[in-house]
């Protein structure tokens, strides 16, 4: 009686294992699933991406889209066609951007943060080199100025059109803001020298 009790256990072990083996073998993953395309990878020949649809309202009448976290760069939620690229002698983001005319065209303001000089003003006479902080004491050197700063004039460096397109891969991130109205509005000015010793010079 013991005999056949671990007889059919065994038996049992080795249908199990043949039929495990077996489901292994058929489950197989081909070349043409991989990857986001879902088209051979050998070929682009019947490759197609999605069509890149951008929003076409017009500046300042799309609706804002929400920040992605708190302080992050907003995108831009109206149509580009003939503002970019941006350059030395024509930036049109300015002309509706900028604080003075911003509520009036019904535009988001350029933060206070954009009106800051970050660069220290190192000397050099020629021969000496002289460092205007020290970064061994975490110093840095941050001032406003009444200009949008040089750093901050490529506007979409940052600030990006967005697709309406289909995603590729769905994004599930949900953003904790910081701030009330964290979701339209910048608040790195507030908290951009926390910690630093700053030369006001």
């Amino acid at each position: 009686m013991m005999k056949l009790g671990k007889l059919t256990l065994a038996i049992a072990a080795v249908a199990t294992l043949y039929a495990t083996t077996m489901s292994a073998a058929e489950k197989t993953v081909s070349e043409e699933s991989l990857g986001l395309r879902k088209t051979t990878i050998y070929s682009e020949k019947d490759t197609t991406a999605d069509k890149v649809m951008y929003g076409t309202d017009a500046a300042g009448t799309s609706k804002k889209i929400k920040r992605a976290f708190q302080d992050a760069p907003p995108m831009i939620p109206h149509d580009v066609d003939g503002m970019l690229p941006i350059t030395i002698n024509n930036n049109q983001c300015t002309m509706c951007h900028e604080p003075a005319v911003a509520e009036s065209m019904g535009a988001t303001p350029i933060p206070k943060s954009h009106f800051m000089d970050f660069r220290p003003k190192h000397k050099f006479d020629g021969k000496q080199f002289t460092k205007s902080i020290d970064n061994m004491k975490n110093e840095v050197s941050v001032k406003p100025i009444e200009q949008l700063a040089g750093a901050r004039f490529n506007c979409t460096q940052c600030h990006a059109p967005q697709t309406t397109g289909k995603l590729a891969v769905e994004n599930d991130f949900k953003a904790a803001y910081t701030k009330k109205d964290g979701e339209f509005k910048s608040s790195w000015d507030e908290v951009i020298l926390d910690d630093l010793d700053t030369l006001k010079k």
